[in-house]
């Protein structure tokens, strides 16, 4: 019989249909063929996007990583937010940040083709950014995303990840806010670490790999096949705290499970999320107990089954694959 599952953090629930329980031969996936290049992303062409905003490398036509303007933002930097009523509705202008970490100059590598040192210098440009962005006090919040594939919607191909900061918290990230707040005030405890634990130490089957500083695993509620959580094992809500061991740990955990995945399920298209605390600033009342209940860890959900109506108007997602089995198949491949 399915199940209904109860997110720990946010108390969504999803349905896990075990009747119907999918293993990757299953999906019918067919990897999508990559171009050979060049493009406006490979090393050479860097005329061909807007200069370099931050870089890694020896210099901005010699460089490992390069982090640039998306093209078409979303937001912009420029501006003033001018808020505003609209009747009963309210609006401000676009207001924010919108760029392109292009993770290698090489077109025909994705990231789990780089090495851990390489994708470590990916990490560490995503942690300069965020340093960054929190200078600005328009700013509340920075996501930072990958999309691989086009059914991920990725409109290039060349290996890139993106981040936007915007001037308001996202409302799914308030939602674990609250969680973990509700948890904490309960508990006196961290839901995450407590979730790390219980995990690694009691139900271990939904356990994919671990070491000294990270643990990789299927989450209990997962609201997707084959979606994992690579969390550290070290209480922290900002990445941009992550330290030069751990960066290095991370990187090779990273790598480890995106090959996984591209082993098992014939190179997926994907996302992946990166979820952490927003910007603190001084303000009475306004999630006081951040450092000590919120947890940040990255989400890779790969892209093998559609949204349809009732996941649409329900906000309830149907698993057809146990993250049991999806951590069992990817512990063994």
């Amino acid at each position: 019989m399915s199940e209904f599952r109860k997110d720990p953090v946010t108390g969504r629930w999803v349905i896990i249909a075990t009747e119907r329980a999918k293993r990757p031969s299953d999906f019918k996936l067919n990897a999508e063929e990559k171009s050979n290049g060049p493009c406006a992303f490979c090393g050479g062409h860097e005329n061909e996007t807007p200069k370099e905003i931050f870089f890694i490398g020896s210099s901005p036509s010699n460089w490992d990583v390069r982090v640039i303007p998306n093209m078409y933002p979303a937001l912009r930097i420029e501006g003033n937010l001018d808020r505003e009523g609209m009747g009963m509705c309210d609006m401000m202008q676009g207001v924010g940040a919108h760029e392109v970490i292009i993770e290698t100059p090489d077109h025909t590598k994705e990231l789990s083709d780089l090495s851990v040192d390489e994708i470590k210098k990916v990490l560490m440009a995503y942690k300069a950014r965020i340093i960054d962005l929190e200078k600005d006090k328009r700013l509340k919040y920075v996501l930072i995303f990958k999309n691989k594939g086009k059914e991920a919607g990725a409109s290039l191909q060349h290996a890139h990840s993106q981040l936007i900061a915007t001037p308001i918290t996202p409302k799914r990230v308030k939602e674990e806010l609250q969680g973990a707040k509700e948890y904490y005030e309960y508990k006196r405890r961290c839901v995450f670490c407590d979730y790390i634990k219980q995990e690694t130490k009691v139900f271990k089957e939904r356990v994919i790999k671990e070491d000294e500083h990270f643990v990789a695993l299927a989450p209990f509620a997962s609201s997707f096949p084959f979606e994992v959580w690579i969390l550290p094992k070290k209480h922290s809500p900002d990445f941009s705290a992550i330290g030069d061991k751990e960066v290095e740990g991370f990187a090779a955990m990273l790598k480890d499970i995106l090959n996984r995945i591209k082993k098992v399920l014939n190179d997926p298209p994907y996302n992946y999320v990166l979820h952490m605390a927003p910007f603190r600033r001084p303000k009475t009342g306004y999630w006081g107990s951040i450092d000590e209940d919120y947890h940040w860890y990255l989400e890779i959900t790969p892209r093998i089954t559609r949204l349809a109506g009732f996941e649409l108007g329900s906000d309830f997602y149907i698993n057809p694959t146990p993250p049991e089995i999806a951590a069992e198949v990817l512990r063994n491949g």
